[in-house]
């Protein structure tokens, strides 16, 4: 057995906590704030391994909600398993469907408009061609999990959590084993670490709905042509440039702003929907109401809820490496940081953690 702390109850701090305790080790999570209250909590929720391409990353991702099921199940957390729909309503939409399919076929399959609209009840029927399932994207509400996952790992585990206790210097900390897991902001424990690395930060702004009808279910996770664009598991289509031309010269300000629009139901009704990507050191504060009409704009294209009335807006900062699909160092003996998954924390922090764990 082995002492090991770790900095942050982000999603990546938690999944370590586990990847750790559940191996006999003794651990301790210490947070700044009173609860989690970063990126973990401000995004779908999904694990979403449709996005990552074939390989390491998809193995990862796979790996990963493997274990999300694991200990989803373990702590009794609720949890959607319906699968992702991209739903195609023009022809270079089809196109790439059609083709990542045809590549991919063991992750997705194509389904013709009317099983879509059998499958999920808030797909636009006009103008559907079809649209792109796969059966393995799962949906959490980022919420519950971040609140009650600390409790889970406390009893079942062991594991101590120090909410509300700030670290200022890692090396005060007496652990065989410091894991940093601060998100966005670990240049305050090592600023020239982060100066040196070359991450910068992303700003997505996300909107949710009021509760849905009872017994209503979205079923799948949606996205459409524009997600196409966006995740790198798509580059495999040589009919994806044809897409994306399409896009720069239709709908310029949805590049301009990175917007690619998704929706997801949480655990109590609602429709997560989303989101923009802007990019840079510094975070602007303030949100643009431009963004969100042009994410409720493009949805009204390709779903159709009962309740449609925003509940809640927000933005959420993540950090992101250029180059990387994460980043990961170690300062200095025994400290490692492990941070910039991006928008892929949620899909593959329990693998990521996992990998690294020793």
């Amino acid at each position: 057995m082995k002492s090991v702390s770790i900095v942050g109850a982000g999603i990546l701090g938690l999944a370590h906590a586990y990847a750790y305790a559940k191996r006999g080790d003794k651990v301790r999570v210490f947070e700044r704030t009173p609860k989690a209250s970063g990126a973990s909590v401000r995004n779908f929720g999904m694990l979403w391994p449709i996005g990552q391409p074939a390989g390491p990353l998809l193995d990862m991702a796979l790996l990963s909600l493997r274990l999300w099921r694991e200990v989803l199940d373990a702590a009794g957390l609720p949890y959607g398993a319906a699968g992702s729909l991209h739903l195609a309503y023009r022809d270079d939409e089809e196109a790439v469907a059609r083709e990542f399919a045809e590549r991919a076929p063991e992750r997705a399959r194509w389904l013709e408009a009317r099983q879509v609209t059998e499958m999920c009840p808030a797909a636009n029927p006009d103008g559907l061609r079809g649209g792109l399932f796969s059966p393995w994207e799962t949906v959490v509400d980022p919420r519950v999990v971040l609140s009650k996952l600390p409790e889970y790992l406390e009893a079942a585990f062991g594991v101590r959590f120090s909410f509300g206790v700030a670290v200022s210097d890692p090396r005060q900390i007496q652990a065989d084993r410091i894991v940093i897991c601060s998100g966005d902001d670990f240049e305050s424990l090592y600023p020239s670490v982060f100066c040196a690395s070359g991450m910068t930060r992303c700003k997505l702004q996300m909107m949710r709905t009021a509760p849905q009808p009872p017994g209503w279910k979205l079923g799948p996770a949606l996205a459409a042509g524009l997600t196409m664009r966006f995740y790198p598991s798509f580059g495999i289509c040589e009919s994806l440039d044809e897409l994306r031309r399409r896009i720069a010269d239709e709908l310029a300000p949805y590049d301009r702003w990175g917007i690619h629009v998704m929706a997801s139901q949480t655990a109590d009704g609602a429709i997560t929907l989303g989101d923009s990507h802007e990019f840079g050191p510094a975070v602007d504060v303030f949100n643009k109401e431009e963004i969100d009409r042009l994410i409720l704009r493009y949805l009204a294209g390709f779903a159709r809820f009962p309740v449609t009335d925003i509940a809640e807006r927000w933005y959420g900062v993540y950090a992101k490496h250029p180059a990387k699909p994460y980043f990961v160092c170690e300062p200095e003996p025994g400290v490692r940081i492990v941070t910039g998954a991006g928008g892929s924390g949620m899909t593959l922090s329990f693998g990521l953690a996992e990998t690294l764990c020793d």
